[in-house]
């Protein structure tokens, strides 16, 4: 594989459409892996390279949909293109309520094809960068101590200093010097940032799943 080239991951039972479709990719400047079934994918999942998958709805063995619904369980992050001789309006409408990027008839034109494929690639980084951002968050939180969890647990939910000095039993100076280490290991400037951060992480919920 050439570095920086997309992989597009072609699933389909269908030996003389795969060929045909990996020259088109390839002509259009992506690279192709092919599987003659969501099974052999499942066998050799890929690396976290940049791509997509071309998917086909009926295939012996596991069927698309229910590949979908496979990868979405074991948050595979590869965006999702049907594309299919045999669609109907009711899987065409499930797979997009499942994420799917968009359902394409055979025979479907190179400039539809490739345009679904760019569209599939923007949400493939979206969704990459997302997830890096969530994991510096929560590698911020891990780095602290349990005393500047407990401050920026209360100032997350709204409470002053002395407000806070009083729950922990400790004084206003010593809340205000965690409450200074916790804004720089967390690299937030002010207690909104703080608190959208608490929000990305799912931090400001009840036990019943309601907002705070």
């Amino acid at each position: 594989m050439i570095p920086g080239i997309p992989m597009i991951h072609v699933v389909d039972d269908d030996a003389l459409f795969r060929t045909a479709l990996a020259r088109l990719l390839r002509a259009s400047g992506y690279e192709a892996a092919l599987y003659e079934s969501a099974g052999q994918f499942l066998d050799e999942p890929p690396s976290n390279t940049p791509g997509c998958i071309l998917l086909d709805v009926r295939m012996p063995g596991l069927s698309g949909p229910d590949f979908q619904a496979r990868l979405l369980e074991t948050g595979n992050p590869l965006p999702i293109i049907f594309l299919t001789g045999h669609g109907d309006i009711p899987t065409s409408v499930q797979a997009i309520k499942l994420g799917a990027e968009d359902f394409l008839l055979k025979p479907t034109s190179k400039d539809v094809l490739v345009g679904a494929i760019e569209r599939a690639l923007v949400r493939f980084e979206e969704t990459r960068e997302r997830h890096l951002r969530l994991s510096a968050m929560r590698a911020g939180v891990a780095s602290l101590t349990h005393r500047e969890s407990e401050v920026f647990a209360l100032v997350v939910r709204g409470k002053l200093n002395k407000q806070i000095a009083y729950e922990l039993g400790t004084s206003e100076r010593t809340v205000k010097a965690h409450r200074h280490a916790v804004m720089q290991k967390l690299g937030v400037q002010s207690v909104a940032q703080a608190v959208s951060l608490a929000e990305a992480l799912g931090m400001l919920a009840l036990p019943d799943g309601r907002a705070r």
